[in-house]
């Protein structure tokens, strides 16, 4: 029996502000100062999904995640994605209808952006959408979303050029690139060949800012395993 074990990698960078010293009013009122950034690296977040295929209903738990803090949760409320084998889910909107979903507690949103990462600058918060009752925000199936699904070699491979660019819970903003859905950016393999998703994403570049004009004011992303992702 064929597994793909998957890991994920993620690149989180948070940027808070400070107010001025209420000690000495200054004459003319300056820009808050601006903390230090800080980032952090988060591995082997492990979503599995059984079944989905044939007919069958895809289960399994979803692993929420929480971008102001780069680490997966079990809170019913502080989480803004979700995810479970290629499927994502944001913290917005109603249940789609899928088994073992979460309830929608914030106001998260998202769109896909049809631009490379770096190329993301702006927010446009008209394209931002929610998960809906039988539709959700990032559309699933080969060639709709983030992936392509091939049916010879039943692998999954980013599409190059597409960014998921978010609205956090609490009013941020954020963006997402997919770099490979497999442990060490290649699927494992077996003689029989059956397909069975198991765990979620490999290698994500994240940046996240506050809304600030609605545009990516200061940027970091980490580059996973040290590769050169341009």
């Amino acid at each position: 029996m064929k597994q793909f074990k998957l890991l994920t990698l993620v690149a989180l960078a948070v940027f808070g502000f400070i107010s001025c010293s209420k000690e000495e009013a200054p004459k003319q009122q300056e820009a808050p100062k601006q903390h230090a950034v800080k980032s952090k690296k988060i591995e082997n977040l492990h979503a599995p999904q059984k079944g989905g295929h044939g007919g069958a209903p895809a289960t399994g738990k979803f692993i929420k995640f929480d971008f102001s803090t780069g680490l997966e949760t079990n809170s019913n409320r502080d989480w803004d994605i979700a995810f479970r084998g290629s499927t994502i889910i944001v913290n917005g909107g109603v249940k789609s209808g899928a088994t073992e979903e979460p309830e929608r507690s914030g106001n998260a949103a998202v769109y896909i952006a049809k631009k490379a990462f770096a190329a993301v600058k702006e927010v446009n918060t008209s394209s931002l959408k929610q998960d809906k009752a039988s539709t959700l925000a990032i559309p699933t199936g080969s060639g709709n979303g983030w992936y392509n699904y091939d049916m010879k070699t039943h692998s999954i491979t980013p599409i190059a050029g597409r960014t998921l660019v978010f609205r956090t819970r609490d009013g941020k903003y954020a963006k997402m690139e997919i770099l490979s859905y497999y442990k060490d950016m290649k699927p494992e393999s077996d003689e029989i060949g059956e397909v069975i998703q198991y765990g979620v994403l490999f290698g994500i570049n994240i940046a996240l800012v506050l809304k600030e004009k609605e545009k990516w004011k200061h940027l970091l992303w980490i580059r996973p395993m040290g590769k050169n992702i341009s």
